[in-house]
């Protein structure tokens, strides 16, 4: 009686993990969606909200677009429960994912050309040594967190300073359609919100469909979980593209980094302070300004093509493969 017995919870247990993984590719489809939807009204909103507060887009996109609450929520949830490798995988693992892979695979569906002004892609660069602060001693210090908290407003107003008077491209046939104030609020927080519902959906039926395989701790924080996270980022990057508005794309590539590396990463290490894997400063931590300085180099020309994005991504897929072979 026993055998069929087992074979019976077998049975079960083998339906309801095929049924796990059909909700977990439905709910990473349908975030995808919403993701889409959302972009193109948050879009609409941030080049609006751009005229109101008149600034650049550029700037509403790096200081409402580069803001993911996904990425912050997982990060001090992670650091509370002493996940450091998954803690700290959001802010570096989430920028080398969004520099190598979004800004890359952006570049190679719609190459970006941009005129930044002349201090942005030094900001881009200089990021990764800011948030090596975080990685002085055993673990990260709330001295750290502070200090990273501080440079981030000191980033983003210089970001916010840098970008006034200056002349960024226009594509020709942008939509300069102005709307009424309400619609252009309801444009911006809505799209943020559903841009957020839709990543989280994404990144929860990412991980679903992962689950079942057996990966490294510091593969799962450094690669797997960014990747999931930040996966809607690839869309953020290519539809202000190519409806003409490569600003935008710039703005909210460079305002995410920004994000992930100051604030991000000085909230976990204030308020989660976590011990540092070595393989972080060996790897990850060298991995990111590499990273950062290339990207940085190609938007200071004023051009991601597809050779730049093949780059980009190579850097990233030699991330990866590094991490697979060291773990």
């Amino acid at each position: 009686m026993a055998r069929p017995l087992e074979s019976c919870w077998t049975a079960s247990a083998d339906t309801i993990a095929a049924m796990s993984a059909v909700a977990s590719v439905a709910a990473f489809l349908v975030g995808v969606i919403l993701v889409v939807i959302a972009t193109e009204r948050l879009l609409d909103g941030l080049v609006g909200a751009a005229r109101l507060l008149r600034v650049a887009p550029f700037v509403a996109s790096a200081l409402l677009s580069g803001l993911e609450a996904e990425n912050v929520a997982v990060g001090l949830a992670a650091g509370s429960r002493g996940d450091a490798e998954i803690a700290l995988g959001t802010a570096f693992g989430g920028a080398i994912f969004l520099v190598c892979f979004a800004l890359g695979i952006g570049a190679l569906i719609a190459p970006l050309r941009v005129s930044l002004p002349q201090g942005i892609p030094r900001l881009l660069a200089a990021m990764p040594l800011l948030a090596g602060v975080s990685l002085i001693g055993g673990s990260t210090s709330r001295l750290a967190g502070l200090a990273l908290l501080v440079g981030f407003a000191l980033a983003m107003t210089y970001l916010v300073r840098a970008a006034r008077g200056h002349r960024f491209l226009e594509t020709e046939g942008v939509d300069d359609a102005t709307r009424p104030t309400w619609m252009i609020v309801l444009f911006t927080v809505g799209g943020i919100t559903v841009v957020t519902i839709g990543g989280e959906l994404v990144a929860s039926g990412a991980a679903g469909v992962i689950a079942t395989f057996g990966v490294p701790a510091l593969l799962m924080g450094m690669v797997v979980t960014p990747a999931a996270i930040e996966a809607e980022e690839v869309i953020r990057q290519v539809i202000p593209t190519r409806r003409g508005h490569p600003d935008v794309a710039a703005g909210n590539a460079v305002g995410t980094v920004v994000y992930f590396l100051l604030f991000n990463l000085g909230l976990i290490a204030l308020l989660t302070p976590v011990p540092v894997p070595r393989l972080t400063r060996l790897l990850d931590w060298p991995a990111l300004v590499v990273a950062c300085a290339v990207a940085a180099t190609f938007l200071a020309r004023g051009r991601l093509g597809r050779v730049e994005g093949g780059v980009l991504v190579g850097l990233g897929v030699g991330y990866v493969i590094a991490h697979l072979m060291l773990r």
